[in-house]
């Protein structure tokens, strides 16, 4: 079976967002395209390193071309989305693994989010093999979302996935986990269960 690609370039919208209340969320990528929406789902610290590696890569576009190339230091407001998801929201498939690039004639950040895929291996080195493999079938691969955006959607992205990331529960204070509405068994505090 070919590998199924889902490629927006560009997209006309490209965000991450959640559906449920904090502490039981569901984090999604969701590009659009006209009448054509994918959405996938993700654990939330892939979205937090998704954002964080992005800004770091456009920051690093940015001084390489000693301030030439078309990405904005800061995601512009004019562009700034922070509407919910397109809904219905249908997973396409549970993201694994991710990967970013900058296309330098192009001035475009391509992300590729792949699905997640269950490998069977007897041994680590079998694990390795199997996972080099399936890296380099393009045509037989796991399902792919593959987004191209330009340096002020890169940004507007990164700035709203992190938003999306730190409107979940407040962290607690002592050990940084995060607080339930029912209390919080805290590890500093020798499992002491606080009220809320």
């Amino acid at each position: 079976m070919s590998r199924q690609v889902f490629l927006f370039d560009p997209p006309d919208r490209f965000v991450a967002g959640t559906v449920g209340l904090p502490g039981r969320r569901t984090f999604f990528l969701q590009a659009t395209a006209g009448a054509r929406v994918t959405s996938v789902a993700l654990e939330k610290t892939q979205v937090a390193a998704l954002a964080e590696r992005m800004d770091e890569l456009l920051d690093e576009v940015v001084r390489r071309s000693g301030g030439s190339a078309a990405v904005p230091a800061m995601a512009p407001s004019e562009i700034t989305d922070s509407d919910p998801l397109d809904t219905p929201i249908e997973e396409e498939f549970r993201v694994g693994t991710m990967a970013l690039a900058w296309d330098g004639e192009e001035q475009r950040m391509i992300v590729e989010a792949q699905a997640l895929v269950e490998l069977d291996a007897d041994s680590e080195e079998d694990l390795a093999e199997a996972e080099e493999r399936l890296l380099q079938d393009e045509e037989n691969g796991p399902p792919m979302l593959r987004v191209r955006l330009t340096g002020a959607q890169a940004r507007a992205f990164a700035k709203r996935a992190l938003d999306v990331v730190n409107a979940g529960r407040p962290p607690c204070p002592l050990c940084s986990l995060p607080l339930d509405p029912e209390g919080h068994v805290c590890p500093r505090q020798n499992g002491y269960r606080r009220g809320a």
